[in-house]
């Protein structure tokens, strides 16, 4: 089904393999996702994973997408991409060590609350490694309810320093 094309933010993140090598392969299978085009690349953050600290430091950026799928036949193209770069949903250990995790941060104004996708991302306003990339992007990007993101993030307890994220667990 062909929608009003909108703008999609996407939170890629990898501490398994060689995680730079998978982001720039994940960026470029996004890329060539149909009647969807890459339009804006945040830098790349080394960040300190979130509930399991023992485990290698993660590496995370955002991605802006031009798209005219809908949300779900995104999440589907994700996570395939997710599946032929190693992932294995699995047998891994939830918010554990992988080779790509791709998130919907935000899709256009589009809110759905179903057990297999919530929009926005529903940790999105918690997350200095989502946030700090996406808004390196759009800067005065908000949640569908008018939250501006850089309000969010100017709540959370975080350091961002040569491209490194360190935020309390």
């Amino acid at each position: 089904m062909t929608h009003v094309p909108c703008h999609a933010f996407l939170g890629l993140g990898s501490n398994k393999g060689e995680s730079e090598q998978l982001l720039a392969e994940a960026r470029d299978r996004i890329s060539r996702i149909p009647q969807t085009s890459l339009v804006a690349v945040s830098s790349i953050y080394r960040t300190q994973p979130q509930l399991h600290a023992d485990q290698p430091w993660f590496w995370n950026q955002v991605v802006r997408v031009a798209t005219s799928i809908s949300p779900w036949e995104l999440l589907a193209a994700t996570q395939a991409i997710e599946a032929e770069l190693g992932r294995d949903r699995d047998h891994e250990v939830r918010f554990g060590p992988r080779t790509m995790d791709i998130d919907i941060l935000l899709f256009g104004d589009t809110r759905v609350e179903e057990t297999a996708l919530t929009l926005p991302h529903p940790r999105l306003a918690e997350r200095a490694f989502m946030l700090v990339p996406l808004l390196e992007l759009e800067p005065e990007a908000a949640l569908p309810d008018g939250t501006l993101l850089r309000e969010a993030l100017a709540r959370i307890a975080y350091t961002c320093r040569d491209g490194h994220i360190w935020q309390p667990n």
